[in-house]
Formats: C-alpha cells, sequence, structure tokens
C-alpha cells in the first residue's frame, strides 16, 4: 500500500524543481487571482485614437493593443481563464479515466479485453485532429462545451495507466484481505485499489494541465478556441499577429505568459514523478 498524498507533496518539496515550479505556480495563481482588486477591466477602452498600441510604459506596464486596452490586464484575465479550462478539463478527463482503468483493471477478462480494445482504437486517432473535427461542427463553441470537449478527448491515456496500476496491485496482500473480509468490488476498487493510484494520477494530471493549455492556446490561435471579446493568451497572440512588427509586446508577453506557466508545471510535475518513484520502490 502506498503511503498518503500529503506524504507524496512532502517528497516532491523537497526536490529543487518541484520547489520552483510550486513557487511560479503559486505566483501564476495570485496574479492571476488579484487581477480583477489591482488592474484595470480587461475591456476597457482608454483612448481608442491615441492610446491603441502604446508600448510598455508606467502606465501601461505591458502595453496596449490595438483597441487601446491594457495588455497586462488582459494577460492577468487571460490567466483565469486558461488555467481555469486546463483545470477543468484535466480534472474531467482524469476522473473518467481512472473510472474506466479501474473497472477494466479490477474485473479482466472479458471487460477489460473489450474496454481496452475500444480506448487503443481511440489512441489511435489523433487528439488534435478530432478536437478540431469537434469544435469546427459550431459556430461559436461556448466555453463550458470546450471544456467539456477538451476533457472528454484526454481520458485515455489515464484509463491505460490506471489499468497498469489495478493490475500490479490486485493481487496485493491488502486487496486479498479485504476481499476475504467480505469487501464487495465497489469497496474494494474505490477505497483500497483507487488512493494507491494516486502517485501516478497526480503526476498525468499535472503534466496533462500543462497540455491542455497549450492545446487550448493553439485552438484560440486558430479562432476555434475561446473567442473574443474574452481574453486568452491564444487569442491575444492571434490578435497581436497582425501588428507584430509593430507592437511586438502585444503577442509577446501572453507568449512568454504561457512559457513560464507550462515550464513552472513542468518542473513541479517532473519533481512529482521522481517523488512517487522513490515512494513506490
Amino acid at each position: 500500500m502506498t503511503a498518503p498524498a500529503p506524504s507524496l507533496l512532502r517528497r516532491t518539496m523537497r526536490v529543487a524543481n518541484g520547489r520552483a515550479g510550486a513557487v511560479a505556480l503559486v505566483v501564476i495563481a495570485l496574479f492571476a487571482l488579484a487581477a480583477p482588486l489591482a488592474l484595470p477591466d480587461p475591456a476597457t477602452q482608454f483612448d481608442i485614437v491615441d492610446g491603441a498600441l502604446r508600448p510598455p510604459s508606467a502606465i501601461h506596464p505591458f502595453g496596449t493593443d490595438h483597441l487601446s486596452r491594457d495588455v497586462l490586464s488582459r494577460v492577468a484575465n487571460g490567466a483565469r481563464i486558461s488555467l481555469a479550462v486546463a483545470v477543468i478539463a484535466v480534472a474531467l478527463s482524469i476522473t473518467l479515466g481512472a473510472v474506466v482503468g479501474l473497472v477494466a483493471g479490477f474485473f479482466g477478462g472479458v471487460t477489460d479485453t473489450i474496454v481496452m480494445r475500444v480506448v487503443d482504437g481511440a489512441m489511435a486517432i489523433p487528439r488534435l485532429f478530432l478536437l478540431l473535427l469537434l469544435v469546427a461542427a459550431w459556430d461559436r463553441l461556448p466555453l463550458a462545451a470546450l471544456i467539456l470537449v477538451i476533457g472528454a478527448t484526454g481520458w485515455l491515456g489515464t484509463s491505460r495507466l490506471v489499468r497498469a496500476e489495478v493490475l500490479r496491485l490486485r493481487e496485493a496482500e491488502f486487496v486479498r484481505s479485504a476481499q476475504a473480509l467480505g469487501a464487495g468490488a465497489r469497496r474494494v476498487m474505490f477505497r483500497h485499489l483507487l488512493p494507491n493510484t494516486i502517485g501516478p494520477l497526480a503526476v498525468a494530471a499535472m503534466l496533462g494541465v500543462g497540455d491542455v493549455i497549450l492545446l487550448e492556446a493553439g485552438l484560440s490561435f486558430l479562432g476555434l478556441g475561446v473567442r473574443p471579446p474574452t481574453p486568452s493568451w491564444g487569442g491575444m497572440i492571434l490578435e497581436g499577429k497582425d501588428v507584430l512588427q509593430a507592437a511586438p509586446w502585444v503577442s509577446l508577453f501572453p507568449g512568454l505568459a504561457i512559457v513560464a506557466t507550462v515550464l513552472a508545471i513542468n518542473l513541479f510535475g517532473e519533481a512529482l514523478h521522481r517523488a512517487a518513484e522513490s515512494r513506490s520502490s
């Protein structure tokens, strides 16, 4: 039986990469949460004629865009959108994948064969291609539907991961003891097996958040993700594409925000992975 989640977190924070990633993520999260209190409304157009495409200054540290909107405020509010989309979508995909993998691994036999063949067939279709087909089917996809589509297409790898862990653990002594004491299949799966997959699930979730941030930014850059006037990092890069030479800051700062966030997530995820491996060894 594996150690509880707090132990995994403590092990992660002992690694330099884990501490650096955690600090960066906390700073980014606070920046996103405090934006409405400290920064102007991202939709405010200060001076549509003379205030457009102003370079970074003391008043507008990240400059203004072609509609004279404050880029810093839009980057901060875009962080809230991008992080919310990523976290909710990954939570959905992790939940679906964990349940499917748990059922397939525990029952085995025909159930496992059928479920895994369906998963293998679905994994043969590139996720981005599937997303483009689904998203392009709507003229204006609502944000909630976008999150649902991203989450519903990202659980396949998680199901295989959980299945492998369950196959390894289902013959363990603590599982056999629970079954000998009369525990039913549901109790064994959700009380004894699922908690012991927390380590791999946490790593998959953390790295999945970074992947979804990039995925959402790519879809928004193509005009298929979060739609204007709602700010998102990918959409901001798209808006600054036409003025890239005259006003590079419009695209530069949201691009740097994506890089910094994904780098912090990967640093923390790598440390989390190392902690999970050392705990299971």
